[in-house]
Order: structure tokens, then C-alpha cells, then sequence
């Protein structure tokens, strides 16, 4: 799999590829795979990594852009306020919140926020169009010495299609007001290729405060050359706003007092625009590749909400806004060289990535009905990340290769503040080494030991803090990296044929967690913590046009640092359960008809440190059902909550005041109920 081998693999869902002699971790595009997973046995470097395609993507329903993400083995999508808010992600034992730990890539451009308004890693995905997405590739745990900050729990990088085989027209049309539009194509220009889309929605929802969320999505891409030599330019364009129902307490529910699906503060909500230029460029060589990529990033949010209702401010309510501009520019470039070491094939790759965020500026405010009656801190940020990073890989035998890789991360914050006392500079850096070994293929089966360290960033306000935003009282600023330690032992089968199958076992170490306070709608740091559990992922293709993957992973997740308070790390998911089947519209039988069913399955976890409160479980079941009428033009139905399931997205525990209740609050359970059952109808033409 280095130098000028190269090893033909049939994969389990899809044809027979060619994988270039170059480690997975920097190997070219220059194969479209044509079936829905590309994890076939010798194409990555641990059990849990793995390629998703296009061709999968278009298959699944998705109730919200973000839950593309879920095509990740293990990854659960949620949400707990307005459509137009960053999502809730779950992976490996973590609730992620908005996106710390997991870190994103959209064609090369980072989607996590770093010191965001509302949340430290914040993950906003609404302005995706997810029928562009060409591929998703994966990886979990701190083994690749290409992943840094947010990636210690995992990261995924989509990428978007160049070309399109035709034009696409779509409108869609569903319960509670939805509403969607689409208009996507390419077409030849010049020496390259021009490819556009355009995306226009609403929705109100199921809730009794309509959530008249509105958004519309832009992207012009252009492309020249193809394969393993290509450069692309794209510019992206984003706006949106809504109304929120947030979580509510189950007393106010169990009462009377509102619905399921009422609201406490109807005058909640959000808007956002985000406006995106991008290049692209990779090369091939007769020794190795070369990738290059620049972007800058312009985004701006308001975000209102109000999670202890009447707790602070009983006469007004305890609304706040948090509220940012932001601009960030950003470069990664990387080498790799195929050589030799000691006649053995090997492949040596240097790389070096630069981000750079400007707030101007992040603050916190206290409002009433979104109009803003003080500001509790508001600062101007400067952040600045610089990363370098090797890796080796050298075939020692047929049946043995080793991947060892060093990161160096350097941070430099400079926070000024509205509170004197937390404005300052702080810096911080560290290394990461990384060490992986594969081994095999011995029939069709082959088994991987991953370690590495990688690290995830404070909020850069944390790390010059002297005094609390609310209240003022004496505080200690921070550590503005932290360090993470994984370690997993895997294996990949294709033994039976047609059925590919994965196990992962694995563990991460955290020096610090991030807890959710709920008062505060903020995350912050508290004591180390360790995480273990088991995957099992499978793919089977049962005909070239029927589908069955199952994907099941247990994880326990607690802090190490013994405590009265409990030990267990609240919103920690014991175990998740994925199952999807898929008939596709090449199906000889089924005279043009198409459709794909999905369930998925979150357990349990504990809602405070004691594990005295816990959560409920979570079932969800999807449906899509189609029908080609000609060879232009389709038409489905997508199901979501097939089975009308009461679960609830999300769940927390803590103090809130309802209007008339005693002045400490009282501690309850608060949650966001997942939609009832929904249908929508797309009618889409190609042209």
C-alpha cells in the first residue's frame, strides 16, 4: 500500500479499487467509489475509520442538515432550541454539546468555533445543502497526527462534489408549515467546471410558539482539472433566523402550566449569516501529493435564550443574548514523499495548518423580551493557532505497517475585556505523539493497535479571567490547551462475503471535562476524566440493491478525581444502536421503486455527577419511500418518528424558577421533546 504498490480490494459495498500506495490519512481522491462505504479491508488505519459516499447520503432522510453527521458509525444528532442553533452531538461516551471534541470540516474549512458566543467548539451546520456532499470521511480518537484541536473523540471531513451528472430541481413540502426549495447544477466554463446550487426553507414545527424558521443557502464552486490533480474555488452564502421552544421543566408539564410542546419564553430565538470563500488544490507526483488549502470565514449570531425562566430576575426574567462577529482566515498545507527505508516502502508527510479568529465583538448580555438591558462581559478576542505535523509510514512486511506521528500546537490569546480585570494575553503549546500498527490482511481480515495524545482548547476568555463575568467574585484563569490520551485495539473482516464487519475497542483520558451549566447556558472545566467502551460496525450487502448495516457501541465514561458530588459525567450516553436498510432504485423487482428505513436507539445517561437523576432512552424510526415516475423525475415521502415515539431529544437537571414559585427555585428535570411523527413529499426533477 506505499510506493508504487498498489492493491486491488473488493469492498463490501462497493466495486473493485485500485487504493493508492500512500498512507490513508493522505491519500488523493482520485477513485469514485460507487457502493456507500468505503472500509474495505487495507484502505485505512484503524477499525473505527472509514469513507462514506455520496451515493448513501443520498439514500437516507435527514430531518435536519447536521444529521449527516450520524452517517458516522456512533454519532447521534439532537436538539434542544430553535432549528436555526447548532445541534446536539453524542459520540463515544460524550455529549459533545455543540461540537467540543468533535471537530468538522466542510471542503477543508473548519466548522467548529473556537471561544464562540455560546459555546466553546460550537458546530453550526444549518447552512449545509447535504445533497453537495460527495463523501465523509472519518476517524475517532487522537491517533492522526492530521487532526488537532476538537478531535479527540473523533472528526469528520466532507467533501463536496465537483461536478454534477445533471441538473437538480426539488421542492418539498411537509407538516407544520415546511416548506423547501432547491436548484442545483454545473455546467463547463472556460477550461473548468461551474457548479451552483441554491437552497430556500421554512419551518414553524410542532411547537405552540411557531418557530417560523427561515433560511437560504447559496454555493458557486469552481473546479479545474480532476482526479488526483485539481483545484477548486468556493464561495458560500448563508442567512437565517428563527423563534425558539427550548427545554422546559417537567413541572410546568405536569401541571398544566404548558404542552409538551409549549415554551415559557416565547420571545426566545436566533439569527445567523455566514458568508465563506475557499481554495482547494492537491497534486500528485512521481514521489508523492502536495495539498494546499486557504479560507476566510465571515459570521455573525444573536442568540436569545432563557433557561431559569424567573431564578435571577423575577420580575423580568433571566433572559440573556449571546452575541458575536467574527472573521477567520486559515491555511493547511501538507507533503508527502514515497521513499525507502532500508529497501522497505515508506511514505513521510509534513504538514502545517494556521487559523487565525477575530471577534469584534463576543459578549454576553442580559435582555428582556431581545431587548438588551446590560451587558455582563464583552470582549474583543484575537486567537491565533499554529500546528505542525509529521508522519511515517513504513511497510516492514507483508503483513505489518507502522504509523507514527509528532504534532506541535502553539495558541496565542489576546482578550480584551469590559471587565478590566479579564482582559490580558496568555499562550499556550503542546505535543502530541501518535503510534499506530496494522496488522494483516490474513483471509480478508486485518487488526490495528492505535495510541496517540491530542489535546482540545479552553475558551480564550478562560484563560485570562481574574473574576466571574456574574458576580464578580475571584477566579483562576484556565489551562488554554489540554491534553487527551486514546489508545484502541481493532479488527476488519470480510470473510463472509458481502458482509464487512469491524470491532473497536478503545479508551480516552481527558486532564479536564467540560460540563454544560445549565443556569448559564455555558460549558466549563472540571475535573479529569476517562472513557472506555466497545463498536461493532457492520455492512452487508445482501443484493447489489439491498442494503443492511447495523452499527452498536457501549461506552462508560466517569471522572477520575474521586468526589463526594459523585463521580459520573453527567450527559455521558451508555450506548448506542444504529440499524438501516436500504432498497435501491436499480432494484430489477421493485419497477422503480426505492426507499430506505432507519432506526436508532440512545441510551440512558446520568444527568448529575451522582447518577441520582437520569435520563430516559431514545428510539427514533425514519422512513423514506419513492417511486421513479420516469427517468427524470422522482417523487418520495420521507417518515420521521415513523412510530410517533414520546422521547425526548435532550434531557438536564437543574435549578429554575417558574413565575410564583419560591425564591431558590426548585432543581427538576428539563427537556426538549423530540418532533411527533412528520411527513414530507419531494417531488425532484433532473434536468
Amino acid at each position: 500500500m506505499f510506493g508504487a504498490l498498489c492493491v486491488p480490494v473488493i469492498g463490501a459495498w462497493g466495486t473493485a479499487l485500485a487504493h493508492e500506495a500512500t498512507p490513508s490519512a493522505h491519500k488523493l481522491d482520485t477513485v469514485t467509489v460507487e457502493g456507500h462505504y468505503d472500509n474495505a479491508v487495507g484502505s485505512s488505519d484503524a477499525a473505527s475509520q472509514g469513507r462514506v459516499t455520496a451515493r448513501l447520503i443520498e439514500n437516507r432522510p435527514t430531518l435536519r442538515p447536521a444529521e449527516v453527521l450520524e452517517f458516522v458509525p456512533g454519532v447521534i444528532v439532537t436538539q434542544h432550541s430553535g432549528g436555526g442553533k447548532a445541534n446536539q452531538y453524542f459520540l463515544r461516551g460524550f455529549n459533545l454539546d455543540h461540537g467540543t471534541d468533535f471537530a468538522t470540516y466542510i471542503d477543508g474549512m473548519p466548522a467548529n468555533m473556537p471561544t464562540h458566543a455560546h459555546g466553546h467548539g460550537y458546530t453550526d451546520l444549518n447552512w449545509l445543502i447535504p445533497e453537495l456532499i460527495g463523501r465523509i470521511d472519518y476517524r475517532k480518537g487522537p491517533y492522526y497526527a492530521e487532526e488537532g484541536d476538537f478531535a479527540s473523540a473523533g472528526s469528520a471531513r466532507l467533501g463536496l462534489r465537483d461536478r454534477l451528472d445533471y441538473g437538480t430541481a426539488e421542492v418539498s413540502i411537509g407538516k407544520d408549515g415546511y416548506r423547501r426549495a432547491l436548484l442545483m447544477n454545473a455546467h463547463e466554463a472556460g477550461a473548468g467546471t461551474l457548479l451552483y446550487a441554491l437552497e430556500t426553507s421554512r419551518n414553524d414545527g410542532p411547537w405552540e410558539n411557531p418557530e417560523d424558521f427561515r433560511r437560504i443557502n447559496g454555493v458557486l464552486r469552481y473546479t479545474l482539472g480532476e482526479g488526483a490533480n485539481r483545484t477548486s474555488v468556493t464561495a458560500m452564502a448563508y442567512t437565517s433566523r428563527w423563534d425558539s421552544t427550548d427545554q422546559i421543566p417537567l413541572r410546568a408539564v405536569q401541571s398544566g402550566l404548558i404542552d409538551r410542546y409549549g415554551t415559557v419564553d416565547p420571545t426566545d430565538g436566533g439569527k445567523t449569516q455566514r458568508y465563506s470563500l475557499s481554495v482547494n488544490h492537491q497534486r500528485a507526483y512521481d514521489d508523492g501529493a502536495f495539498r494546499f488549502n486557504v479560507y476566510a470565514i465571515q459570521s455573525e449570531l444573536d442568540l436569545w435564550s432563557n433557561f431559569t425562566y424567573f431564578l435571577d430576575n423575577p420580575a423580568d426574567g433571566d433572559q440573556f443574548r449571546q452575541s458575536e462577529q467574527r472573521k477567520v482566515l486559515g491555511m493547511t498545507a501538507s507533503r508527502s514523499w514515497d521513499g525507502r527505508l532500508a529497501g522497505l516502502p515508506m511514505t513521510n508527510t509534513l504538514g502545517v495548518q494556521v487559523r487565525h479568529d477575530r471577534l469584534s465583538p463576543v459578549g454576553l448580555y442580559t435582555t428582556v423580551a431581545r431587548r438588551t438591558t446590560g451587558v455582563t462581559q464583552q470582549s474583543d478576542v484575537r486567537q491565533t493557532s499554529v500546528g505542525l505535523y509529521g508522519e511515517n509510514s513504513v511497510q516492514w512486511t507483508p503483513w505489518l505497517r507502522s504509523l507514527a506521528g509528532l504534532r506541535l500546537d502553539h495558541y496565542d490569546f489576546d482578550v480584551s475585556s469590559s471587565i478590566a480585570a479579564n482582559s490580558g494575553d496568555a499562550n499556550d503549546h503542546i505535543a502530541s505523539p501518535k503510534l499506530s500498527l496494522i496488522f494483516g490482511p490474513w483471509a480478508r481480515t486485518e487488526y490495528f493497535v492505535n495510541f496517540g495524545n491530542g489535546f482540545h482548547s479552553n475558551d480564550a476568555r478562560g484563560t485570562t479571567a481574574r473574576v466571574t463575568a456574574r458576580g464578580g467574585l475571584p477566579t483562576d484563569p484556565v489551562d488554554a490547551l489540554v491534553r487527551t490520551t486514546g489508545s484502541e485495539v481493532g479488527v476488519r473482516t470480510e470473510i463472509i462475503p458481502g458482509l464487512q464487519s469491524s470491532l473497536a475497542v478503545w479508551t480516552l483520558k481527558l486532564d479536564s471535562e467540560l460540563l454544560f451549566v445549565g443556569d448559564a447556558g455555558e460549558t466549563e472545566p472540571n475535573r479529569a476524566s476517562r472513557r472506555s467502551g466497545v463498536e461493532w460496525n457492520n455492512r452487508w450487502t445482501m443484493r447489489p440493491w439491498l442494503l443492511f448495516d447495523l452499527d452498536v457501541a457501549a461506552s462508560r465514561a466517569r471522572f477520575t478525581e474521586s468526589d463526594p458530588v459523585g463521580n459520573h459525567v453527567p450527559g455521558a450516553v451508555d450506548r448506542v444502536v444504529a440499524a438501516g436498510l436500504s432498497l435501491t432504485d436499480d432494484n430489477p423487482l421493485a419497477n422503480g421503486w426505492f426507499g430506505h428505513l432507519q432506526l436508532r436507539h440512545v441510551g440512558p445517561r446520568p444527568l448529575v455527577e451522582d447518577n441520582s437523576e437520569r435520563s430516559a432512552s431514545t428510539t427514533l424510526a425514519y422512513l423514506r419511500v419513492g417511486h421513479r415516475l420516469s427517468r427524470d423525475l422522482r417523487l418520495m415521502l420521507d417518515v420521521f418518528n415513523l412510530f410517533d415515539s414520546g422521547d425526548n431529544d435532550i434531557e438536564y437537571f437543574y435549578t429554575s424558577r417558574l413565575r410564583g414559585e419560591a425564591a431558590g427555585g426548585i432543581d427538576d428535570r428539563h427537556f426538549h421533546p423530540v418532533e411527533p411523527r412528520s411527513m414530507r413529499f419531494t417531488l425532484s426533477a433532473r434536468f
